[in-house]
Formats: structure tokens, C-alpha cells, sequence
């Protein structure tokens, strides 16, 4: 069984990680988004009833899932709700990403690398799970630019892009073309034998 080699992207609001994760799929590595697995994850019976116990009814949707929306504006406007909800989630999130990474070890031709979206990297620990980090960043007015979110208010929970930079194994300043950040990927690629 020959595991991938795991590795993780992280970086601000806007930066864009989610490109950096499509150009790692165009390279050939297997890819998941946390923001994926916490889609999944929301629309479990027993994540939901937690929530909804937590948070109350106003973040359940019309159609009767889970609003991510409500659950923004309620969590983000209160640490402690906040807090409570990336205390519930993490763990599930890591335990998903864990038996998918074991998934991959055990096709018959496993993906040489496997990569993962992970916007709280650091500040959750996560990076313990992953054999390289990738953060990506961009300067904030651009960010803002990109983001269909507001930046500001989200931002002030989370480590500054340049300590982000520094602690990752690799890092890219995403100021530049689609063509520019494929170029990184593939030196990244390359750098790790894939």
C-alpha cells in the first residue's frame, strides 16, 4: 500500500486556494476541499440536530437542510457560537479526509499526490496531517476583489498571510495569471516526484 504524499493549501479569503486545488487536479493529484466534506458533513441527521440544538431554527433553510448562510451570519457575529461550531466540525472534517487519503493508499494505482483545501490549517493544527503545505496569498485589496464575502470581519480570527507563508513549504503570491500559478503547481508537482 503506497500512500500519497498529502499535501495542504491554505491562505486567506480570496486568495485563491480553490484555483490552486483545480490546478493541482489538472496536474494529476487527487483532490478534496474541506469546504467540501463540511457540505457533506451539514447534512448529516446527527450534525444537523447538534446544530440546530446549538444555533436554533433560523439556520435551517426552506427546503429543510441546513442554511450555511444563517449559520455564517449567526457564528460570525459570535465567537462562542463560532468556537463551538469549529469544535464540532474539525474533528469530522480530519476523520473524513483521513479515511479518504486511506481510500486512495488502497487503489490499485494510488495518485502519487493527494490535496486538500484547508482554510484553517494552522489555526485548527491541521497541518500535523499532511506531509507538505502549499499557502497561497494575494494582497488584501485583491482578495476583497475575489471574494464574495466580506474579508474584514472573518479575517480577524485567522493568522496573518505571512505567517502563513513562512511556516508553508511552499508558497505563492497569486497576483498573476491562471497560466502563472499552473506554472507553481507544476514545480510543485515536479518538486515532489509527480
Amino acid at each position: 500500500m503506497t500512500a500519497p504524499i498529502a499535501v495542504a493549501i491554505t491562505g486567506g479569503i480570496g486568495a485563491g486556494k480553490s484555483e490552486t486545488l483545480a490546478s493541482f487536479r489538472r496536474h494529476g493529484a487527487a483532490v478534496v476541499s474541506a469546504d467540501e466534506i463540511v457540505h457533506e458533513l451539514l447534512r448529516r441527521d446527527e450534525v444537523m440536530h447538534a446544530v440546530v440544538e446549538r444555533l436554533g431554527n433560523g439556520v435551517v433553510g426552506p427546503d429543510g437542510q441546513l442554511d450555511r448562510g444563517a449559520i455564517a451570519t449567526v457564528v460570525f457575529n459570535d465567537r462562542e457560537a463560532l468556537s463551538w461550531l469549529e469544535g464540532l466540525l474539525h474533528p469530522l472534517v480530519a476523520a473524513e479526509y483521513l479515511v479518504w487519503r486511506e481510500q486512495l493508499a488502497q487503489l490499485p494505482n494510488p495518485p502519487k499526490v493527494c490535496v486538500t483545501e484547508v482554510p484553517l490549517l494552522y489555526e485548527s493544527g491541521g497541518e500535523v496531517r499532511f506531509d507538505k503545505v502549499v499557502a497561497v496569498s494575494a494582497p488584501k485589496k485583491l482578495r476583497q476583489a475575489r471574494s464574495v464575502v466580506a474579508t474584514d470581519d472573518r479575517e480577524q480570527h485567522l493568522l496573518p498571510d505571512a505567517e502563513k507563508l513562512a511556516r508553508a513549504d511552499y508558497a505563492y503570491v497569486n497576483t498573476g495569471s491562471l497560466e502563472e500559478l499552473d506554472a507553481f503547481v507544476a514545480s510543485v508537482m515536479s518538486d515532489l516526484g509527480a
